[in-house]
C-alpha cells in the first residue's frame, strides 16, 4: 500500500503526440520538481522519453516548477485535486488571485452544470456510432444553450473540443473546423504564453484549414503553432517535424498562387 501511494504521488502521465494519456511512468529525478499552477517549465514526451522544457526566462537561483494538474479548471477544483492526490494546498499567485475563475464559469449556472455532466459522461468513443452519438449530444446542447453559455466557459470549451474530435473521427472536416475555430480565443485566454496544449490546438485547426484549401489562414495558424512549439517541444521533436512539414507544404502552395 505504501508503494502504491508513492507511485500515485510521484508518477507522470505519459501522453502521445496528440497530448492524449497513454500510461504512467516513474521518473525519479523529475519527481523532485515542485508544483505551480503557473509554472516556468512543461513536461513533454517523445515516446517514453520525458523532456523538461522551460517556457519562459528563468533567473539564476529560481526554482524550476511544473504543473501537476490541468490548469484550466477553477481554483477551488484545482485545490481539491491537489489535496486529494498530493496532500498540499497551492499558494501560487494564480490561486491567490483566483485569476480567470469568473470567465471559466461564465454564463448561466444551470446551463454549464448540464454541459459539465454531459462532458463527464463521454468515455473515449471507439466506433463510428459512438462518435455520432457524442456529436449529436454536443450539437443539441450547444443549440439549446446558444444564448446561455459563451465559448469561454470551460465546460462549453470542452464540449467544443469533443464536437471537433467527433467530426474529425467522422471525417466531417468543414464542421470540425467550425468547432475548432471557436476554441482558439478561449485557448488564447487560458493558455497564454507558451503552452503545449495551445500549440497542438493551433496545429489541428491549421491542418483543418489546409484541408479546406484555406491556405493563407492555414499558414498564419501554423506559424502561430510553430512559434509556440519551438519553445514547448524544441526543433527535434517528432510533432514539431510534422508541423514543419505541413507548414512548408502550405508555403509551397502559396508561392505558386
Amino acid at each position: 500500500f505504501a508503494l502504491f501511494l508513492q507511485v500515485t504521488c510521484n508518477c507522470f502521465t505519459i501522453s502521445n503526440g496528440e497530448m492524449q494519456d497513454v500510461g504512467v511512468g516513474l521518473y525519479p529525478s523529475m519527481s523532485l520538481l515542485n508544483h505551480s499552477c503557473d509554472p516556468n517549465c512543461v513536461i513533454i514526451f517523445e515516446g517514453y522519453q520525458l523532456l523538461l522544457r522551460s517556457v519562459r526566462e528563468i533567473q539564476i537561483g529560481e526554482e524550476l516548477t511544473i504543473s501537476y494538474i490541468e490548469s484550466l479548471i477553477p481554483t477551488s477544483e484545482r485545490q481539491k485535486q491537489l489535496m486529494r492526490q498530493y496532500c498540499f494546498e497551492c499558494d501560487c499567485l494564480l490561486c491567490q488571485n483566483q485569476e480567470k475563475d469568473a470567465e471559466k464559469l461564465s454564463g448561466e449556472e444551470h446551463a454549464w452544470k448540464e454541459v459539465r455532466d454531459a462532458v463527464d459522461e463521454v468515455k473515449c468513443p471507439k466506433s463510428k456510432e459512438e462518435w455520432e452519438q457524442v456529436l449529436t449530444r454536443c450539437q443539441n446542447l450547444m443549440s439549446s444553450n446558444m444564448s446561455r453559455l459563451p465559448d469561454t466557459n470551460i465546460y462549453q470549451l470542452k464540449m467544443l473540443d469533443w464536437a471537433m474530435d467527433a467530426c474529425i473521427n467522422l471525417e466531417s472536416w468543414e464542421e470540425a473546423l467550425y468547432y475548432g475555430s471557436r476554441t482558439l480565443e478561449p485557448y488564447r485566454l487560458y493558455y497564454p504564453g507558451f503552452h503545449p496544449l495551445r500549440a497542438l490546438q493551433l496545429m489541428r485547426v491549421g491542418k483543418l484549414q489546409y484541408s479546406q484549401d484555406m491556405f493563407p489562414q492555414a499558414l498564419e495558424t501554423l506559424k502561430e503553432a510553430y512559434n509556440i512549439m519551438k519553445v514547448t517541444h524544441g526543433p527535434d521533436h517528432s510533432l514539431m517535424q510534422a508541423l514543419m512539414e505541413i507548414k512548408e507544404q502550405c508555403e509551397a502552395i502559396m508561392r505558386k498562387q
